[in-house]
């Protein structure tokens, strides 16, 4: 029910988000991934739109996969990823390199125990640092999901969710 008020809210204009909306929240429109997944990307990527009605509709959507748990390892993927795309993003595109040469002094517990399967947390972290725009994360995420075996389709389908989520919080701005 979730997906589907969230549609009725997108204008015209977005039709494709309409159509893309539902398809890459589910197992077969997001090969790769199992509804755990799929679920955890979705609220990471909604939290970090800060898309009230998004965000919303995510956690609702996310009841029926994730437990308590697993939904605060989702946000804390969205909370630690918030911080390092900003940071890693100025040291990798900064002309001193310097600066990676610098201890980051930033605390990052949390990622040890998350709550989620380490597969799990780095598809949300991968999606979150995707729509962030910060390379530097999206390559070393990218690297620890191919070491657990994650398949690049798989990779891929978190970041589609990533692409359609803001996208649809785009045209929800002004809802």
């Amino acid at each position: 029910m979730a997906i589907e008020t969230i549609k009725e809210m997108l204008p015209a204009y977005a039709k494709d988000m309409r159509l893309n909306f539902s398809t890459v929240l589910t197992e077969a429109g997001a090969p790769g991934l199992t509804d755990k997944q799929i679920a955890a990307v979705a609220v990471s990527v909604a939290l970090s739109t800060k898309c009230k009605v998004l965000i919303d509709a995510m956690e609702k959507f996310a009841q029926d996969f994730l437990t308590e748990e697993e939904y605060q390892g989702a946000q804390i993927a969205t909370s630690i990823m918030s911080m390092n795309n900003i940071y890693y993003r100025f040291t990798h595109l900064v002309s001193n390199d310097e600066y990676t040469k610098l201890p980051a002094r930033l605390r990052m517990n949390q990622m040890a125990n998350p709550g989620l399967d380490k597969a799990t947390f780095e598809l949300a972290s991968i999606a979150v640092s995707a729509v962030n725009g910060c390379g530097m994360c999206v390559d070393s995420h990218e690297k620890n999901l191919r070491d657990l075996g994650v398949s690049s389709q798989g990779i891929q389908s978190a970041v589609r969710i990533a692409a359609v989520l803001f996208s649809v919080s785009v045209s929800l701005a002004n809802k």
